[in-house]
């Protein structure tokens, strides 16, 4: 086994509500299902009984417009704070609120459910782009979600500042910001290398702070997410060609919890992997 130092984190986040913004953080619990309070809330489509997600911006792209936060520090997934949702419009709702789901219900023009509890077998929708080397072509396909989480696939997503940048230098037009991928926390590696440089680490384990030790089980494939309006970012179709013209549309790592315990800014970020 060879145990190298990689990085550090440079920036921490936790998204409260699925696919609404979310909220940087100096320090976090991380738990068995990902970051404490991470995707904790979700919006349920009344009329499909599907989770309301970004991934298909046809009828959630306005959910990039709303921020969440949590109203207390979480430290597990069994006892939750509320959460405050600030809308576009500068007015904000609490879950606490007997009207929430009727004040975001007519604000995304769609009768939807404020969740803390996921459904059985959560399903969303996810629209594929016309961009060539995606799995599919302007067309929306259902994503069965994993069993009683909010989560797309994985309970953790990171990626480095590297390939930030490696991307920026390939679409220098482009905005290639961390807000459009949404990951849990962005890493500064110790390498100056402009690359891809996570790709690599598929198949070992990052250990962070004290006790945190996650598994990196695949590369992280993108979304039409990456490409949509958000956070004062233009939509831009050419974010995602760039990723998957370049890098196989890959961006980042996705990794499920081996030991949880502290993670905080700053942090160094230890990579283990067999020789």
């Amino acid at each position: 086994m060879v145990r190298e130092v990689v990085g550090s984190i440079a920036s921490l986040w936790r998204y409260p509500v699925k696919s609404m913004l979310g909220e940087e953080v100096e320090v976090s619990k991380v738990t068995t299902r990902g970051l404490a309070g991470d995707r904790a809330y979700a919006l349920l489509d009344v009329q499909s009984g599907k989770v309301a997600s970004a991934k298909n911006p046809k009828k959630w792209a306005k959910l990039l417009d709303y921020q969440a936060a949590l109203t207390e520090t979480p430290h597990d997934y069994e006892f939750l704070p509320a959460v405050k949702v600030s809308l576009p419009n500068g007015d904000t709702v609490t879950s606490e609120a007997p009207d929430v789901s009727k004040v975001l219900s007519a604000g995304l023009g769609r009768d939807v459910e404020l969740l803390s509890c996921p459904p059985e077998a959560p399903t969303l929708e996810q629209y594929w782009p016309s961009v060539e080397g995606t799995a599919h072509q302007d067309t929306v396909t259902q994503l069965l979600m994993p069993a009683g989480t909010f989560f797309d696939s994985c309970s953790i997503h990171a990626m480095t500042t590297a390939t930030l940048a490696r991307l920026q230098e390939l679409y220098p037009e482009g905005q290639f910001e961390r807000c459009r991928f949404r990951p849990n926390f962005v890493i500064e590696p110790t390498s100056r290398e402009t690359a891809f440089l996570e790709d690599e680490w598929v198949g070992g384990i990052l250990a962070i702070g004290e006790t945190v030790r996650l598994s990196i089980d695949t590369a992280c494939p993108r979304c039409v997410v990456t490409t949509l309006a958000q956070s004062g970012l233009p939509e831009d179709l050419n974010i995602l060609r760039t990723t998957a013209r370049y890098n196989n549309v890959i961006a980042g790592i996705r990794m499920s919890v081996l030991q949880g315990g502290t993670i905080r800014r700053n942090d160094s970020v230890w990579l283990e992997k067999a020789t």
